[in-house]
């Protein structure tokens, strides 16, 4: 049986092959790529349609009110909360992860008075690594790195944070969320997880870790489109004592005061500064509502399947790439990463193709399984694609090698 033939006896037993068509992919497309930038679903066109003519168009400003504007960071951190194993009280959907690592970490550092060190690990994902060189900059905190064998031997009396990511964005390596989490505490630390390549994906627990913060983008697995808000989780137990050190408007306990001092809000709710992009939290809401329809458990069920079957496809077909993502499906995100000294070009030639994954900086091809609409035929036209390329030598062209702005 062919790699195709497999393929589509495989999408006819899977559950959620229906959700595909809940999703505006185009034409001749493979994309696997939704662990950078998920695919656009249909609902969120109409939403967003009926938010600009509707409570926009004939609301105006009335829609803070009538169309709950003003609730939405609230409302849709309580729809991404049961995707990452929190209460709804304990997300909110606002800002970007950035921003939000930088408001988390200045509340860990304030939490624990004489701890300077904030502890991650070399190769984390680069915003990470930058907000706390900032801090680190005006004299706020100290960087500490440890590769991630060594990150428990790196916990100690001067570590106020230990700060990974949950699933490695290059690599698509998943660490044992309970186990450091766990050692963290015992070193007296809190713990900050980026879920930004893990929510709508793997599953997650953060109260079963008993995880102290996290962060998460959603415009990867929870399809809000390019830029979409992201979102932050703090534990209920200190929901009374964090302070985060970015202290907008929104987050005022009364913002329509207009008071001059400052009286942070209840709960996670303090974690708000600037006024919210209705648009954009408009195509968050709707991405995170269908991710929330369909369920956690298939979702993962799916992704590994995906996976696995791409795996085995590419060591029979394409032996010359080499692996580099755990080969246990149970420790990785949903994604595999290959290395190749011609990675970028060989990305290139498949984007040519319709055969969307992409390249991470400096050798390695990456390839997204976004479980809700990538079919197990797609990952087989892309394996075929990718053969077809490296037998031929079709990736050694110029205008493959030329960088774009955009990798």
């Amino acid at each position: 049986m062919s790699i195709l033939d497999q393929a589509k006896a495989l999408d006819a037993a899977d559950p959620l092959s229906d959700y595909r068509q809940h999703f505006d992919l185009p034409d001749g497309v493979v994309y696997l790529d939704g662990n950078s930038l998920g695919a656009l679903p249909k609902r969120t066109r109409e939403r967003l349609k009926d938010v600009v003519d509707q409570e926009w168009g004939e609301g105006l400003i009335r829609s803070w009110n009538t169309a709950d504007w003003i609730g939405a960071p609230q409302r849709i951190g309580g729809k991404i909360a049961p995707l990452i194993g929190a209460q709804p009280h304990e997300v909110i959907a606002c800002d970007s992860v950035s921003v939000n690592l930088t408001k988390l970490i200045g509340a860990a550092l304030k939490m624990r008075p004489g701890r300077t060190v904030i502890l991650s690990e070399p190769g984390n994902f680069p915003t990470d690594l930058y907000m706390v060189q900032g801090l680190a900059g005006q004299g706020m905190a100290e960087q500490r790195l440890a590769h991630r064998d060594q990150i428990i031997d790196g916990l100690d009396e001067d570590v106020a944070l230990l700060m990974l990511t949950h699933v490695h964005y290059k690599t698509g390596a998943m660490f044992d969320m309970a186990a450091l989490t766990k050692a963290a505490h015992d070193a007296g630390a809190l713990v900050l997880w980026d879920l930004s390549h893990s929510g709508g994906a793997v599953p997650v627990d953060l109260n079963e870790c008993d995880a102290d913060f996290a962060v998460g983008c959603g415009y990867k697995y929870l399809n809000g489109g390019p830029g979409a808000p992201a979102y932050a989780y703090v534990a209920e137990r200190h929901h009374e004592t964090f302070q985060q050190p970015i202290t907008g408007w929104m987050g005022h306990a009364r913002p329509f005061a207009f008071s001059d001092e400052y009286e942070p809000a209840e709960g996670v709710s303090r974690m708000l500064a600037g006024t919210p992009p209705i648009l954009a939290m408009a195509a968050l809401e709707s991405g995170v509502e269908l991710m929330a329809e369909i369920g956690m458990e298939p979702l993962v069920a799916k992704s590994r399947a995906l996976s696995e079957f791409f795996r085995a496809a590419m060591a029979q077909h394409c032996p010359q790439m080499e692996p580099i993502s755990p080969a246990d499906p149970a420790r990785r995100g949903s994604q595999l990463s290959y290395y190749h000294p011609e990675a970028y070009a060989i990305c290139q030639a498949l984007i040519a193709r319709g055969i969307i994954g992409d390249f991470r900086d400096p050798d390695v091809l990456r390839f997204g399984f976004a479980p809700a609409y990538v079919s197990f035929e797609d990952a087989g036209k892309a394996v075929a694609a990718l053969a077809e390329i490296l037998e031929t030598g079709a990736w050694d062209r110029p205008e493959f090698k030329q960088r774009a702005a955009v990798t």
